[in-house]
């Protein structure tokens, strides 16, 4: 019998959708892909890979736990625009696990991620100015509409990366509840936050080469002193979060805050760049007033 997903995370990038992946990953009961983004709905190069080859990602599920997956490409319009359609001809019903951050804040991780991948070198003013998906990810209200009307709004839970910080116990809990688990979750917190921006090495495929070398290893743990390696490590690394100017984040604002006004409506509370950290912490927020499900 093929196995199917009960649920899953559909972003937004960088709102620690990699650290709830891990730590749903660490409950008994339930089974995360690995890779843990299989961009399947998104990627046509993915896509085109069938259904089958999707479904076989869980295949290695024991038939009493909960399966999930979590690819942040999903909410990423208007870069990937058939992910919703793709994922509702296929399944009727799947839980759907939405993370959101503060826009800005999602921005300039989203920037540092970047810079470690070798894929921007412009500065994150004139970087915002030349890519508006930049700005386009961050717009929650736009990435979530397509799932609340083709699921509707029971299928699809809003989480805030403030309230999973401020209270991660109480939100794992709130997750595993809507995914239906019978159990009860345990916050890890022996796991170290997962891919961390500030932390994430500069990507060079000669140094990694080098440095994985099983000899160096030793040699490198065994001689050179911790101090010194750490040192060398900030070489490869953004030591400083970078600054939007005044200017670029006022203009941030003023368009983000169109979008949180609706998102806000559709969770009964007022929402905007100014209040997001306190509303976001003071949660839990649910569904009041969405869009209507079509289920097209």
């Amino acid at each position: 019998m093929r196995r199917e997903p009960d649920f899953i995370i559909i972003g937004a990038m960088k709102c620690a959708t990699s650290t709830l992946h891990e730590q749903l990953a660490r409950q008994t009961g339930f089974f995360m892909t690995q890779p843990k983004e299989p961009n399947f709905f998104s990627d046509d190069d993915q896509f085109e890979r069938g259904i089958n080859w999707y479904c076989s990602l869980f295949e290695a599920a024991k038939p009493e736990v909960l399966c999930g997956e979590s690819s942040t490409h999903y909410t990423k319009l208007p870069t990937y625009p058939r992910t919703a359609e793709r994922m509702r001809a296929h399944f009727a019903r799947v839980k759907l696990v939405y993370v959101m951050r503060h826009p800005i804040d999602r921005l300039v991780s989203h920037y540092i991620h970047d810079w470690t991948d070798h894929r921007i070198k412009a500065s994150i003013d004139l970087l915002v100015e030349q890519n508006p998906e930049l700005i386009q990810y961050g717009l929650y209200a736009m990435q979530i509409r397509p799932y609340l009307e083709v699921f509707g709004a029971e299928s699809v839970l809003p989480v805030f990366f403030e309230g999973i910080a401020a209270n991660p116990q109480q939100e794992l809990e709130r997750i595993c509840a809507f995914l239906g688990y019978a159990g009860r979750p345990r916050w890890d917190h022996t796991l170290r936050p997962r891919n961390v921006s500030l932390e994430r090495l500069r990507r060079s495929p000669l140094r990694d080469a080098l440095v994985n070398l099983p000899l160096l290893r030793t040699v490198r743990r065994q001689v050179v002193p911790k101090s010194f390696r750490e040192r060398v490590k900030r070489l490869w690394t953004m030591t400083e979060r970078p600054q939007l100017s005044r200017k670029q984040r006022e203009q941030l604002a003023a368009v983000f805050d169109e979008d949180l006004a609706t998102l806000g409506t559709w969770l009964g509370v007022e929402l905007s760049c100014t209040n997001f950290v306190r509303v976001a912490t003071n949660g839990p927020h649910e569904w009041v007033q969405p869009p209507e499900a079509n289920h097209l």
